[in-house]
């Protein structure tokens, strides 16, 4: 790792740390949508996920990988799976549907796939996949939508273009991460961008519960 990515690795669970204290302080100012405080818990259990990940070594043993592959990274995807199918659009069984063939694919990533890896790439292919679907979905909701010309007030146009930056756009780099991996020049540029995307995306979570909080009052 460079020190250019080791600068964006802290920064970007400092974004995390930011984005989870903004969401305590806004979330329940003039906000009549209660749901909104589990994306502020989710925020928090995120940001200590990542603070266990940066120095949980340092007090305890564990299983930095499984740590990630069966705790945080399924607690992201099916939490946005539940805040897109079931908030924003209205549809839970479609988050039951897309939750379920998610987690089958831990099933079948057992049998198929080595599990010794930092990150399984077929759950997270598969997981990226899905919230794609979602992310979609949203994108198209939000255009048809008779308030397309406040789209800098709704939370949900900041959350889908984060998660568009950091889940999809670095799609490719996990799904093919073995292959990437080979080619040291290539691997850097897109774990920056990993990394980049990562800290803009929290930037837009917090972006999201200010402008929530001044479109209410």
């Amino acid at each position: 790792m460079t020190d250019f990515q080791k600068i964006l690795q802290d920064s970007m669970i400092w974004a995390e740390g930011i984005a989870a204290l903004i969401s305590v302080i806004y979330y329940n100012r003039n906000n009549k949508e209660r749901y909104w405080r589990y994306f502020s818990v989710y925020l928090i259990i995120m940001f200590l996920s990542e603070a266990i990940g940066k120095w949980g070594d340092l007090i305890m043993d564990y299983n930095k990988q499984n740590f990630y592959n069966y705790f945080v990274i399924p607690l992201e995807f099916l939490f946005f799976y539940w805040l897109y199918a079931v908030k924003s659009l209205g549809k839970p069984k479609l988050f039951y549907a897309m939750s379920l063939v998610y987690l089958l694919s831990f099933v079948s990533s057992e049998f198929f796939f080595t599990t010794k890896k930092i990150i399984l790439s077929y759950n997270y292919t598969v997981g990226c996949l899905i919230l794609m679907v979602l992310v979609v979905m949203e994108y198209y909701k939000q255009i048809n939508s008779s308030e397309i010309l406040n789209f800098s007030r709704n939370k949900m146009f900041y959350i889908n273009l984060g998660v568009t930056l950091f889940y999809i756009g670095t799609l490719p780099f996990w799904t093919f991460f073995n292959l990437i991996r080979q080619y040291r020049e290539l691997h850097d540029i897109y774990f920056s961008y990993f990394l980049l995307s990562g800290i803009i995306m929290y930037l837009l979570f917090s972006i999201s519960f200010i402008w929530g909080k001044q479109s209410s009052s």
